[in-house]
């Protein structure tokens, strides 16, 4: 089930015009704060604020005609489904997007100013129950992780990332659903094999980090208040990635990850959301393992992250 460089470079030909090829920059800032050289990926620049418009666009553009006729459908915690919304939107693609309560409203509001119908449930594990009916109703599923095309799509990442970055040792992604980690660990695993890539989970969505004490995916109850990584359970094929190509997932507090995002705009200049906040003290960790010859690489996610949002985050555990 592993997604090969044939794959990700088929991904990379059908978004190819409709995405950002996003910089990777060396951070001297971050490199100061770490205590290692550290490389970001700035996917936060990318068309709709985040990497997921990579994965949406490869499926879309992948669809059969039919299958573009019915429509497409989409569980999203907030950025797979502002993506969907706008690349379905530019390609004349009707969208429906199903939401939990906890999106933030700003991810609703693009959705819909997008012409997708946004539909919202009462949390995550109702959201993907809705959807899923949708899907048995007729319409074309766009799931966020659990598609070898959308894995692909979010892989070009990682291909981008090892032709642009200088020497890197070990590669750090946040984990959501494990789409984004799986498509760039697969893209490095081919282009750059000796680098290390590690995954980060906030406390209260540790889908990944269960799945593989487990063995298996197993379903998980969502506490965290970084919605874009809340999946109530990993797929069969992300977990098959994680297991096989990454070297650990950490797992971190929303307190640190919201501490991560004030760090990446004090030290980084960059307005990053908490999914991408939460790699920093990931690092720190990652630094201690490896030692002093670690040559850090951030995949930086998403800025999707309102102003009220983060005060509000920052002012619950006394960051100020």
């Amino acid at each position: 089930m592993l997604i090969g460089i044939d794959e990700i470079e088929a991904a990379a030909r059908r978004v190819a015009g409709h995405v950002v090829r996003t910089p990777a920059v060396d951070s001297p800032g971050l490199s100061g704060l770490l205590g290692a050289p550290v490389t970001a990926k700035l996917e936060l620049l990318q068309r709709t604020g985040s990497f997921k418009a990579r994965g949406a666009v490869a499926k879309l553009e992948a669809l059969t005609e039919a299958e573009r006729a019915a429509g497409v459908v989409a569980v999203s915690g907030g950025n797979h489904g502002i993506a969907l919304a706008v690349m379905a939107g530019a390609l004349h693609v009707k969208a429906t997007v199903v939401m939990p309560r906890s999106a933030p409203a700003r991810a609703v509001r693009i959705a819909e100013e997008a012409g997708a119908a946004v539909r919202v449930a009462d949390d995550m594990a109702e959201a993907f129950s809705l959807t899923e009916r949708l899907r048995d109703e007729g319409s074309t599923l766009v799931h966020p992780f659990d598609d070898p095309v959308v894995i692909a799509g979010q892989g070009t990442v990682g291909a981008e990332f090892a032709a642009d970055a200088g020497e890197i040792t070990d590669v750090l992604v946040s984990v959501g659903g494990g789409g984004l980690i799986s498509g760039v660990a697969a893209a490095l695993h081919h282009l750059r094999p000796g680098v290390r890539v590690w995954g980060v989970e906030t406390e209260g969505a540790e889908a990944m980090s269960r799945a593989l004490r487990a063995g298996r995916p197993v379903p998980v109850e969502l506490s965290s208040i970084v919605s874009t990584l809340s999946a109530p359970a990993v797929s069969e094929i992300t977990h098959e990635h994680v297991s096989t190509l990454v070297e650990d997932v950490l797992v971190v507090q929303d307190s640190e990850a919201v501490r991560g995002v004030l760090d990446l705009a004090e030290h980084a200049k960059l307005w990053a959301e908490p999914a991408a906040g939460c790699l920093l003290p990931a690092a720190r960790r990652v630094v201690e393992r490896v030692g002093p010859d670690a040559r850090l690489g951030l995949v930086i996610c998403g800025g999707n992250a309102a102003p009220a949002d983060v005060r509000d985050w920052a002012q619950r555990f006394g960051l100020g």
